[in-house]
């Protein structure tokens, strides 16, 4: 979906300055409900492709994607750089220090991530689980942390989702990460975490060097 649109304001049917139909009419004219047009167009937005005025509609503002997303206050460069020095040690702490409970709550955003249907109950489940997994380091900085570029996370994580069906893989590398957490294997859990955030990084580079 996110590509058809992208497509038609890439090779100019939207010029740059166009006001793209509304999410009504995109729905009726894809054929798919409004949410997957909402999310494809923030994706575009996110991209650099069009920006949206409360109340006026979206416009296109370039014919080609940004060399880097802008995810809210921060952009994907900014989290693909911080993140491994969060991330992964927090999920070797987690692996170490979490309780019965916490565990249950992984097991559970876990679980309900593999049965989500709707893209954007998905992206808020991610950046839950990833956000646990930081509280259950035990270390409050990288709770702190994770909870404030949370917003960024489940944008960026929509973006890829819609650009690079990114929904099932990451579904498989969370998985990963819960079962080491779960056998109490911080190294195990740090190289999960490690090798999911590269494949993310893989992604992102993809979209951003189409």
């Amino acid at each position: 979906m996110f590509n058809a649109i992208r497509g038609d304001i890439e090779s100019g049917v939207v010029a740059v300055g166009g006001k793209l139909s509304s999410e009504a009419s995109l729905s009726q004219q894809y054929g798919v409900s409004r949410s997957v047009i909402r999310e494809a167009l923030r994706s575009c937005t996110a991209l650099g492709l069009t920006v949206t005025k409360t109340g006026k509609g979206t416009f296109v503002v370039a014919n080609k994607v940004a060399n880097d997303l802008t995810l809210g206050q921060y952009s994907a460069r900014d989290l693909t750089e911080a993140r491994p020095h969060i991330e992964v040690p927090a999920a070797g702490l987690a692996a170490q220090r979490r309780t019965a409970e916490e565990l249950e709550t992984l097991r559970h955003i876990v679980a309900a991530m593999t049965t989500e249907t709707d893209p954007e109950s998905w992206v808020a489940l991610d950046s839950s689980f990833h956000a646990a997994i930081a509280r259950a380091s035990g270390n409050r900085v990288f709770a702190s942390v994770v909870a404030d570029i949370r917003g960024a996370l489940a944008f960026q994580s929509e973006t890829l989702n819609m650009v690079a069906d990114r929904q099932h893989a990451s579904d498989a590398e969370h998985q990963r990460i819960l079962e080491a957490i779960e056998a109490q294997s911080a190294d195990e859990a740090s190289s999960a975490m490690a090798e999911h955030l590269r494949a993310v990084g893989v992604a992102l580079d993809s979209i951003l060097n189409h």
